[in-house]
Parts: C-alpha cells; sequence; structure tokens
C-alpha cells in the first residue's frame, strides 16, 4: 500500500482525487453523497477523503451522524502559492520574448519564502 502522508502533491496527484476536488468546488458533500456520485464503495471513497484530509485540502465537520467534507481554502492556498512563485518567471520570460529581447535572458522574480 502506497502511503501519503501530509503531502498535497502526492494527495492530488491521483485522478480520482483531483475529481473529489472537483466535485467539492459545488458545495460540501457527505461520504454517502461522494460514493454514490463516484459509484465507488464508502470504504474507497473514505480512503480518498482521509488522503486528502491529511493532506489538508480538504476538511471534515460533523453533523449528527453523517461527515460532510469540504474544501479547506487554507490547504489549497499553500499549494497556489508554491505554483504562483513559477508564474511571476513565467511572465517575465513570456514578456521579454513578446518585447522582442530574444538575446537578453529575463530578470529572474525574486523568489518569496
Amino acid at each position: 500500500m502506497v502511503t501519503y502522508s501530509a503531502d498535497p502533491f502526492r494527495a492530488v496527484a491521483d485522478p480520482t482525487r483531483r475529481a473529489v476536488l472537483e466535485y467539492l468546488l459545488g458545495r460540501p458533500h457527505g461520504v454517502n453523497e461522494l460514493a454514490d456520485y463516484f459509484d465507488v464503495s464508502r470504504p474507497a471513497i473514505s480512503k480518498h477523503l482521509r488522503i486528502l484530509k491529511d493532506a489538508q485540502v480538504v476538511r471534515e465537520r460533523r453533523e449528527g451522524r453523517n461527515r460532510i467534507y469540504e474544501l479547506n481554502p487554507e490547504g489549497l492556498a499553500a499549494i497556489r502559492e508554491y505554483f504562483d512563485r513559477f508564474w511571476g518567471d513565467a511572465l517575465a520570460a513570456f514578456k521579454h520574448a513578446a518585447e522582442g529581447h530574444a538575446d537578453k535572458k529575463p530578470a529572474r522574480t525574486p523568489k518569496r519564502h
């Protein structure tokens, strides 16, 4: 069995888990709703949700006996911040190329920590 610990990138590498995240964009859902929608067993969807929860990209709350899952904005923000570091460099390179400065290298944007 592969373990994903709390690494959000490994957690979202699985296509089923990415599909769960996309489905949760609409609204929070219970485990049974998710299992029905994805036509998988409740234990299978629970395993996917546990991995996403451990990676902090979804969060769980209880409503009576039901567990409701929703996107965790803070966890998703951490993934976005990682990719935003590359976006600045990509935009600088695009601007440089668009302005016709092919003979000079674009300046790199400073790294944020």
